[in-house]
This record gives structure tokens, C-alpha cells and sequence, in this order.
């Protein structure tokens, strides 16, 4: 995990304490006190004392003796207390030495129980764009001498609105189509990485000359020229519940095209910014009920829906959004329900 680990867990309470408090129910057998172990998560640990782990900030309590209270390191002691009869966990200091010279970014810092590295590497490839935001964006009309570009170096034409200043576009094809399961409600298409340009002049018939910097794939006449977005990982992937009730909520696409989902795969839920959902929220999936026939009745009965794992946002779109499936009870597929955990 490398500096992550060295690093330990950061622990930002002042932007996920909710409105008002929520119960907190503890595990079985919890210990009394844990020490904090190189590898450990914020994930794993808020695990093994709660038994909805997205609730970790109602547990941590805030010690005023240590110069740091938002950072827990191997070899740090959580404790755990009751005050007015409500379970809190408080850290005790380790004899954990830090390098002087050592620095973290805030991506290093991140829970490390959510797979950064593999939701960046997704973010990098993949947007959620809307049927306006690609049908009004540049897009590569030519190759130069005629050619289908196919390596840094080649030279590429585009048309459309290049914003002034802008210097780095990105490729992008259009791909799959997002639509909501119920009402078919076109929500988005995946907008997928095909390489990078630099911009090198502007002509005046309005065609506009770039240099292919990075190729994943052959770009093709029509492929879009986007402005490159910084994507950056920080401590907004801390779990939470969301604010507001999620209705109707379904996966419906997962990244690789794979029938069974599992944990860590990468989902596409039909629920965005319009819905309230945020990074961070975590989502219960739900496995629809069984239909079966009552042989005493003598009719068809619909089971109750089963829930069968957890999920987390870390990208929104207005109308969809990315999630993580951060843990899954049984093979879950495109279809299953989401809802508030």
C-alpha cells in the first residue's frame, strides 16, 4: 500500500458529522481495545466494531490530548468508552516515528479500504456525458495526408469549439448509452478514453490542427475532442449514508461487461446529482424476491427483495453516477435494487 500505510488513516470527522447523531449498534464480542496494524483500513476497522460501518463518525470520539486527532497510525491504540450510554472509540498515541522529510498528499491519506488506484485508472478511461454535452463538444474531422491516426505523433483535425485557453484535449467515443430501467429516460451516454492531443493552431476555415500526444486505441473520424479534466482522488471517498432517500435506484451497467458483480467491480446506477446522491454515499443492493407458488394457498407469492451487499458512489453525474461495490453476499448482476443502507 506504500505511503498510504506509512501514513495510516485519515480520519476527517469535521465534514461527515451528520445534522444529528445516529444510533450506532455495535458487534458482537467487540474488543475493548485494538491496535492499529500496518494495512489496516478505516473500512476494515469501523467493521469489526459496527455493524453498519458507514456510521464510523457517530463511534469516533475526538481526544483533545492528541496534537492530531484526525490521523491513526500503525501502533495506535483505539480504545473503546460509553458516554451517556452511547459506545465511542478513542485513540491512544503510539511510539510511531514519521520521516521529517516524509510527504502525503491527500490522495496518499485517502481510506485505503476503497481501491483508489482502480477508480482513478476508471476515471481516467471513462465520463458520464449528456446527449448535449458530447453533440455540442469538438470532434476529429480528419488525419493529416488522409491517415487514421494511430500513433503519438500523428497529426489530427478537429472542429467545433475549442475553449480559449485551453491547450490538452482528450479523445473520447461514444459509447454505450445509459437509460433508466423504468421510465427509459435517456440519462447519458459513457464517454470512453481513446488517447490525448495537444492543440497546435487554429485555422480560419475553423479547422482546428492538434498532435496525438497518447493513443489506447486507432482514433476515428467523429471520435470527441474534450478538455482534459483534472480527476483527483482525495478525502472525499470517506463512506457515509445518503442525505437524502434514494428511489427506484438500480445498477444498470457494470464496467467489463461481466454477468456476476462482485466486490471491487466498478457499477452504473440510474440515480445522479438530480436524485441528492453524493460522493461518498453508500448504497444497500438488493437482490429482487423470488416468485414462487404457495402450495397450500394455492397461488403465486413474490418474496421479500434480499439484501446482498454494499456499494459506494465516487463519481456523479446529473442523471447517473459510478460506484464501487465495496462488499457483496451473494453474485449480484445489472438489474439489482439500490437503496439506503
Amino acid at each position: 500500500m506504500g505511503s498510504r500505510a506509512l501514513s495510516g488513516l485519515l480520519l476527517t470527522v469535521w465534514l461527515l458529522f451528520c445534522s444529528a447523531l445516529q444510533a450506532v449498534e455495535l458487534n458482537d464480542d467487540v474488543p475493548e481495545v485494538y491496535i492499529v496494524k500496518k494495512g489496516d483500513t478505516l473500512w476494515d476497522i469501523s467493521g469489526i466494531y459496527l455493524r453498519e460501518p458507514w456510521l464510523w463518525p457517530e463511534l469516533w470520539d475526538v481526544n483533545p490530548q492528541i496534537d492530531n486527532p484526525h490521523l491513526i497510525y500503525p501502533g495506535d491504540e483505539l480504545y473503546l468508552v460509553w458516554v451517556d450510554g452511547q459506545p465511542r472509540l478513542r485513540l491512544r498515541r503510539g511510539d510511531m516515528k514519521l520521516s521529517p522529510n516524509m510527504h502525503v498528499s491527500p490522495l496518499d491519506l485517502a481510506i485505503p479500504a476503497i481501491p483508489l488506484d482502480q477508480i482513478g485508472a476508471f476515471l481516467n478511461r471513462n465520463r458520464i456525458m449528456s446527449a448535449d454535452e458530447l453533440n455540442n463538444s469538438a470532434y476529429v474531422v480528419a488525419g493529416a495526408q488522409g491517415h487514421l491516426i494511430s500513433a503519438p505523433g500523428d497529426h489530427v483535425y478537429g472542429r467545433g469549439p475549442f475553449p480559449e485557453g485551453e491547450r490538452a484535449y482528450g479523445i473520447y467515443r461514444a459509447g454505450e448509452a445509459y437509460r433508466d430501467p423504468i421510465s427509459n429516460e435517456l440519462l447519458g451516454y459513457r464517454a470512453q478514453d481513446i488517447g490525448s492531443t495537444r492543440l497546435l493552431s487554429s485555422h480560419r476555415d475553423e479547422v482546428t490542427e492538434l498532435e496525438v500526444t497518447r493513443v489506447t486505441e486507432e482514433v476515428r473520424i467523429a471520435d470527441r475532442l474534450l478538455p482534459n479534466e483534472e480527476r483527483v482522488l482525495d478525502a472525499t471517498f470517506y463512506p457515509r449514508a445518503p442525505a437524502e432517500e434514494v428511489e427506484n435506484g438500480f445498477m444498470i451497467a457494470v464496467d467489463g461487461g461481466v454477468t456476476q458483480i462482485g466486490t471491487t467491480d466498478i457499477v452504473v446506477l440510474n440515480r445522479g446529482e438530480r436524485e441528492g446522491l453524493r460522493i461518498g454515499d453508500v448504497l444497500a443492493i438488493y437482490q429482487t424476491g423470488e416468485l414462487i407458488f404457495d402450495q397450500v394457498a394455492r397461488d403465486n407469492v413474490l418474496l421479500p427483495d434480499v439484501r446482498a451487499g454494499l456499494a459506494m458512489v465516487f463519481e456523479t453525474a446529473e442523471k447517473a453516477s459510478y460506484a464501487i461495490v465495496l462488499k457483496a453476499s451473494y453474485p449480484l448482476k445489472v438489474g439489482d435494487k439500490v437503496k439506503n443502507p
